[in-house]
């Protein structure tokens, strides 16, 4: 999943594995077809070992690989604060609001995510994210230094 929060828009892709050539793959749709303007694209995304720089390049030939890597600023979540990453808080949505039932097949799954999406896209709803530094140091007491 890429969710851009200021823009409301969030887009979905349904595959059977998450490979590091599905990653790459994401990764070109998302720069080549969503952003293709874009100069720079700032990613916020979990620890998964497929979500490297590396992954492209097992991918792409390398001059294209550089080419999306450039255009790439990359952060990662804290390890143990997948929480924080506003695209889990999206898949959450999604979960409650479109996977709450057995859907039986790949291609049903598919169909039904793609009308979520395309609903929650058109609704406008984005993050509302409220979360302040005062709620990470308590959240977050314990990964603090105690003195």
């Amino acid at each position: 999943m890429f969710f851009e929060p200021l823009g409301n828009r969030c887009h979905v892709s349904v595959r059977k594995r998450r490979t590091q050539q599905d990653f790459a793959e994401e990764i070109a749709y998302l720069l080549d077809v969503d952003d293709p303007d874009a100069e720079v694209v700032v990613l916020v995304m979990d620890n998964l070992n497929t979500h490297r720089i590396g992954s492209l390049y097992e991918r792409f030939p390398a001059d294209l690989a550089r080419s999306y890597a450039k255009r790439l600023e990359i952060h990662y979540t804290p390890k143990h604060g997948s929480w924080l990453n506003m695209a889990e808080i999206e898949l959450s949505v999604l979960t409650k609001q479109c996977l709450d039932r057995r859907l039986g097949d790949l291609e049903t799954s598919i169909r039904e995510i793609q009308a979520w999406q395309d609903a929650r896209n058109a609704s406008g709803k984005g993050a509302d994210r409220q979360f302040t530094t005062a709620d990470a140091r308590i959240k977050l007491k314990r990964l603090y230094p105690q003195f």
